[in-house]
């Protein structure tokens, strides 16, 4: 062996030295920077497509059903079309039974041609990334990734057709995605007259069908549990779902109100970051700080870029393009230390109050049905909102409770135990609440849903697939308060109906037994029978209150009936207070009400003699059919020990109370 071709292992470093001639060279920096060169983002999410959500066969077919109803959902309500969407997944016979089908049809304004292509073939391509305000899709990813990722595990292109109002005809053509440049290539265009199910031509919309690999499951994360989800935050939408077994699902409109439009912002100063100033102020058309501070930003005054200014020692005339990084870096310390007002919420659409729990109440049989909204905060220069539904009576008590997660109405199903909405409620004490919890943490146990909501127009989500919402103090602290609200009012409900559970037993059994002895001892004793119904309040030694709701179709409004009995044997005066639900008008209250303050009807009740009773109504108009499940009663002037039904009144924040119309 010549001394070139010998390699040598005993050199006195740690390095191993070779010295063949063709064979182990080290690289130097110029074979190294031969090597290098610029790969697309289609290219990436092609090898990593992990980071979307395509991970496994049943959470990309899910994935995919997703990214196509958020995009017809927000194209719908962008126009000012209620959705009407229709779902479709039906499995191919390809040997291997994990080739799925997949077809997703809105009612929407359509597509125009040219745009077709970019929409479903390029990634991050899309209308809503600039803007400041509330959406599902703003990252240009989802659909286009479910095209790439349909390509990728079966070799077949995506097709879509698309149709405009203003066009005769549908577009139709193939798509797929040129990775190594991340642009679409479209074949097979046609044109065709786009027909529905019963022959009529079709004003609008779009269709895409999808060829990819997965696996259909039923259950929790699973197709049918995403659209019912989506289906109760999106009350205004209807949904179709056919399954691969041919099964057809209904999930009809609750209102045919749309969303209010979401308005765009232009950002907040808070929470701004050194590099995204920098950007903006050399991108600007601005000429002076001032103008920059007061036409680049939202809530910023004359007074109040004056005061950054000067607190950044930055002069008002400075040019923005020929500022210094100190005097950036000054005027991001000075913005903490000017009050500046949080941000307009017109650019969030937050489902409201009484639609959660219309929504709830369409999809989940419950007993109970509540629900709180917060008021609008900003995390980070970014505006959020709070909304929370509770529904008791659903399930079995030994079961976990259900959290249902949503984030800028899209449900969340994966990673729940990483999710800030998960921990709000494994920090709270449900015991005082009437929930069972173990050691008086973790998520309780029974027959309860929550759902929670995440308005916002940029959420903090812990990973591109956006399936769990980072647990930021702000979001946290927001959760917590709704939830509480909602427990309150859960609570009264479950110590009211035990109590009036064991009060209405204790009523019967004494009601049977108690005129039974009084006959036969009359009889036996050959006096007359004697009243006995004092004897009866005695005995109970409490006031029973009881309320009824009943829906009028005809008149489109509800008639509650309130009664109070006196089972005691003495009489009292007292302030009977019921609440009035959200949006709720108030209208024939008799007899006529001591006041009508905040929500609450108040009145002064006269002494009710021993084994009477008394009986109050009133109408609430605004109000749609299932909007309300019970009347929330308060007393004041009772011992509560003696009293079943209703309860002194709560300790309520400034935020939890709500402010109606009043009636006459």
């Amino acid at each position: 062996m010549s001394p070139d071709d010998q390699i040598s292992l005993n050199t006195p470093t740690t390095r191993t030295t070779r010295t063949r001639k063709d064979k182990g060279k080290a690289p130097t920096a110029e074979d190294l920077a031969k090597k290098h060169k610029e790969i697309s983002v289609a290219e990436f999410f092609e090898r990593n497509k992990h980071i979307l959500g395509f991970d496994s066969l049943n959470r990309a077919l899910l994935t995919a059903v997703k990214e196509g109803v958020d995009n017809a959902l927000d194209v719908c309500e962008e126009t000012h079309i209620l959705p009407d969407i229709r779902v479709s997944v039906r499995k191919e016979d390809n040997g291997t039974g994990d080739i799925f089908q997949l077809v997703i049809e809105d009612n929407g304004p359509g597509i125009i041609k040219k745009q077709i292509p970019q929409v479903f073939g390029k990634l991050l391509y899309g209308s809503r990334f600039h803007e400041i305000r509330q959406s599902r899709g703003q990252q240009g990813i989802g659909i286009s990734a479910a095209v790439l990722y349909g390509q990728l595990t079966t070799g077949k292109p995506t097709r879509i057709m698309s149709k405009t109002l203003s066009s005769e005809t549908a577009e139709v053509m193939d798509i797929s995605i040129d990775t190594q440049k991340n642009r679409p290539v479209s074949t097979n265009e046609d044109k065709i007259v786009w027909r529905n199910e019963d022959g009529v031509p079709k004003s609008s919309g779009t269709r895409l069908e999808i060829h990819l690999k997965g696996r259909y499951v039923r259950g929790k994360q699973s197709i049918y549990e995403y659209i019912r989800s989506t289906a109760i935050v999106n009350p205004h939408a209807r949904i179709v779902l056919t399954e691969p077994d041919g099964t057809e699902t209904v999930f009809e409109r609750a209102t045919e109100h749309l969303p209010e439009s979401t308005v765009a912002i232009k950002p907040h100063p808070a929470g701004l970051e050194i590099g995204i100033l920098m950007k903006m102020l050399n991108s600007t058309q601005e000429k002076t700080m001032e103008r920059f501070l007061r036409k680049e930003f939202c809530r910023v005054s004359q007074r109040i870029a004056e005061q950054i200014l000067e607190m950044a020692e930055v002069r008002t005339e400075a040019s923005p393009k020929r500022l210094k990084r100190q005097d950036v870096e000054n005027i991001i310390r000075a913005i903490p230390g000017v009050s500046i007002m949080e941000p307009p919420t017109d650019c969030l659409s937050p489902i409201g109050e009484a639609l959660v729990r219309k929504g709830l109440r369409k999809e989940i049989h419950a007993e109970f049905t509540s629900s709180a909204i917060r008021k609008p905060l900003a995390h980070s220069g970014n505006p959020f909102q709070i909304e929370v539904g509770v529904c008791y009576g659903s399930g079995s008590s030994e079961d976990q409770v259900t959290i249902l997660r949503f984030a800028i109405r899209v449900p969340l199903l994966f990673q729940q135990g990483a999710c800030v909405m998960t921990r709000a409620v494994e920090s709270i004490n449900w015991r005082p609440y009437g929930l069972d919890q173990r050691g008086g943490r973790g998520i309780p146990r029974g027959p309860v849903v929550f759902l929670i909501h995440v308005a916002s127009t940029n959420i903090p989500f812990t990973s591109e697939a956006k399936e769990a919402v980072a647990d930021i103090e702000e979001i946290r602290n927001e959760i917590v308060r709704a939830l509480r609200i909602c427990a309150r009012k859960m609570g009264l409900h479950i110590k009211r109906k035990s109590k009036r559970k064991v009060h209405q037993a204790k009523l019967t059994l004494i009601e049977e037994i108690l005129p039974e002895i009084n006959r036969k001892t009359s009889r036996n004793l050959g006096f007359p029978m004697p009243d006995v119904s004092r004897v009866v309040g005695e005995i109970m030694d409490s006031y029973m209150f009881t309320s009824s709701l009943e829906y009028d179709d005809r008149r489109s409004r509800y008639l509650a009936r309130i009664s109070v009995s006196n089972y005691t044997g003495t009489k009292k005066k007292f302030r009977l207070m019921v609440e009035i639900p959200e949006g709720a008008l108030v209208q024939r209250v008799d007899p006529a009400p001591a006041s009508i303050e905040d929500d609450l009807i108040i009145w002064s009740m006269p002494e009710i003699p021993s084994g009477e009773e008394r009986s109050l109504t009133f109408e609430l108009l605004g109000l749609a059919k299932g909007d309300i499940d019970e009347c929330a009663l308060y007393q004041k002037g009772l011992n509560e020990k003696y009293v079943f039904g209703a309860e002194l009144p709560p300790e309520r924040e400034e935020a939890d109370r709500i402010t109606v119309r009043k009636g006459s």
